[in-house]
C-alpha cells in the first residue's frame, strides 16, 4: 500500500507525483498522508530528506480551493533557506493546478515588496515565524481562512526562540484548522507545543537506525594553540572537497574562515551578523561546490541542507549534547558515509563528558599528531560562481542560462553546475578553469536576447 495511487488525491496531484518520478511513498508519507487527507492533526518525527515536505505539501494542496481568493494554508519554517526549499517543492507539486498563488515571506528581506505582493491574498504562504507574525499584526496577511497550518522542523524553531511567535500566530488565525507538526525529535518542549496547538493528533514515528551507522565520530584532544593547525591538517585530507566547520562564537567564525583562506582553502563564513544577501551568496556557493569549507555558527547553519556532506568538524565542542547531535546529523545523509570530528581542548573535557553521558557509551578518542603549518597550499573548490544581475522578475529561468552557456558561449553541459534563480539575481556554477571564459562569453553574448551584467564571486 505504498503506491501514491492508493490515496484519494486529486488527479492533478497524482499527475505531479508521476512527473516528479515519485513511485512509492517513503515511510513518513505512507504513515502520515492517509490521516492528513482525512483532515486529522498529525505530529510526525522525521528528519530532513525523509520526504516530509511532499507529505504536507500534497496534504495542503488537496484542500486548496483555487477559486476562493484567500489564504488557506500557512507553512512555518525556522529559516529563510528552508522556506525557499519548501516553496520550490510545493510549487513543483502544484504544477498541474492552474492559478495557485504561493508567496514566501521571510525576515531579512525588505518589507515593501512583500506588502505589494499581498494586495491580493495568496492561497499558500511559506515563511519564518517572526515575519509571518508581523504581517498578521499589520493585517497585511489575513489568517481567517486558513485550513492547514504546518510547523516544519518545529524543534529548530523552538531552538531559535520562536515559541512565543508560534503561539501568537496560532491565536491570530482561523480557530478551526488542521495542524501538521514535523520535528526531528520528540523532546518534551515539542510535546508541550503539540498539546497547545493540536487536537487529538495522529502520532507518526519513523525509525532511522541505519542512518546512524553511516557516520563515524572522532574526538581529538588538542591544545588551544594547535587548533588551527589541527583543523588545516584534517581539511588537507580528501574530505576537504566539502566540509562544514562549527564555531560557537560569531567572531571565531570570521577568524577561522580568514585563516583558512590565507592557507589556501576555499573557505567562507556564515553567521547571523551578515546581511541576508551575503548569507544567500555564501549558501549558494557552498551548495554548488564553489566553496569547499563553510565555517558557521549553529543557528546560521540551521537551514542548510546539503545531501552529500562527507565531513563535519566541531572546531569548538558544542555547549550541550543536543547541539552536538544536530551537528553530527549534518553528515552521513541519504545513505552516504560521513565523518564527524570534534576538537577538544583540555579545559573542554567536561563538555565531552556530558556528551558521553547522553550517548551512554564511551567517546571514540583518537590521538592526533599535529604538524606545524606548512604555509599556503592550494585547496581550491572545483567550481566558481558567476552572478547574473537578473532573476525571476525578468522572467529568467535556469534553462535560459544553460542554453546561453551551451549555445553561444560554447560550454559543455558537464562543465556547468547548479543554477539558482532568485527574484533579482541568478547564480551559476562553472568549472573553475572555465569560469573566466564563460564570463567573457556571457558578457559578449545575450541571454534570452538581452544583455545582463555578469560578474564572478571571489
Amino acid at each position: 500500500m505504498t503506491d501514491f495511487r492508493t490515496l484519494p488525491l486529486k488527479p492533478a496531484l497524482l499527475a505531479s507525483v508521476e512527473t516528479l518520478g515519485f513511485t512509492e511513498m517513503t515511510p513518513v508519507q505512507a504513515q502520515s498522508l492517509p490521516p492528513i487527507l482525512q483532515g486529522r492533526d498529525v505530529i510526525a518525527q522525521a528528519r530532513t530528506g525523509s520526504g516530509k515536505t511532499a507529505a504536507f505539501g500534497l496534504g495542503l494542496l488537496q484542500q486548496i480551493e483555487v477559486d476562493t481568493i484567500r489564504l488557506q494554508a500557512l507553512v512555518l519554517c525556522p529559516t529563510r533557506e528552508l522556506a525557499d526549499q519548501v516553496s520550490k517543492a510545493i510549487r513543483k507539486l502544484a504544477a498541474n493546478i492552474p492559478n495557485v498563488k504561493l508567496l514566501t515571506l521571510c525576515g531579512g528581506m525588505p518589507l515593501g515588496p512583500q506588502l505589494a505582493s499581498l494586495t491580493h491574498d495568496p492561497h499558500i504562504v511559506v515563511g519564518t515565524p517572526g515575519r509571518i507574525q508581523e504581517h498578521l499584526k499589520r493585517a497585511s496577511l489575513h489568517g481567517g481562512g486558513i485550513k492547514v497550518l504546518v510547523l516544519d522542523e518545529a524543534d529548530r524553531m523552538l531552538d531559535m526562540g520562536f515559541s512565543e511567535a508560534i503561539d501568537d500566530i496560532v491565536g491570530r488565525i482561523a480557530k478551526h484548522h488542521q495542524t501538521l507538526l514535523f520535528s526531528a525529535t520528540y523532546a518534551e518542549e515539542i510535546r508541550q507545543v503539540s498539546k497547545r496547538v493540536q487536537r487529538d493528533p495522529v502520532e507518526v514515528t519513523i525509525e532511522t537506525p541505519h542512518e546512524e551507522t553511516t557516520i563515524e565520530q572522532r574526538f581529538h584532544e588538542v591544545e588551544p594553540a594547535q587548533k588551527l593547525d589541527a583543523l588545516a591538517q584534517l581539511l588537507g585530507k580528501e574530505h576537504a572537497q566539502h566540509a562544514l566547520v562549527f564555531c560557537n562564537m560569531r567572531k571565531d567564525v570570521d577568524a577561522v574562515a580568514d585563516e583558512l583562506d590565507k592557507r589556501g582553502f576555499s573557505a567562507l563564513a556564515l553567521h547571523g551578523d551578515m546581511e541576508q544577501r551575503d548569507r544567500d551568496e555564501v549558501l549558494v556557493q557552498f551548495a554548488n561546490r564553489s566553496c569547499s569549507v563553510l565555517v558557521a555558527t549553529d543557528v546560521a547553519a540551521r537551514g542548510l541542507d546539503i545531501a552529500a556532506l562527507p565531513l563535519v568538524v566541531s572546531f569548538d565542542i558544542a555547549h550541550d549534547p543536543d547541539t552536538h547531535t544536530h551537528r553530527v546529523g549534518r553528515t552521513g545523509r541519504a545513505g552516504e558515509d560521513g565523518l564527524a570530528v570534534t576538537l577538544v581542548t583540555p579545559r573542554e573535557r567536561p563538555k565531552a563528558i556530558n556528551i558521553e553521558e547522553q550517548l551512554g557509551q564511551p567517546l571514540p578518542w583518537h590521538p592526533l599528531k599535529v604538524a606545524p603549518s606548512r604555509g599556503k597550499q592550494l585547496n581550491l573548490a572545483p567550481m566558481k560562481t558567476l552572478v547574473i544581475d537578473a532573476g525571476r522578475q525578468d522572467k529568467l529561468r535556469p534553462g535560459d542560462i544553460l542554453g546561453a552557456l551551451t549555445g553561444d558561449a560554447g560550454l559543455d553541459a558537464k562543465d556547468i553546475g547548479k543554477i539558482d534563480v532568485f527574484a533579482t539575481r541568478a547564480y551559476v556554477a562553472i568549472r573553475r578553469d572555465l569560469a573566466n571564459k564563460a564570463q567573457e562569453r556571457l558578457r559578449a553574448g545575450k541571454i534570452k536576447g538581452r544583455n545582463f551584467r555578469v560578474r564572478s564571486l571571489h
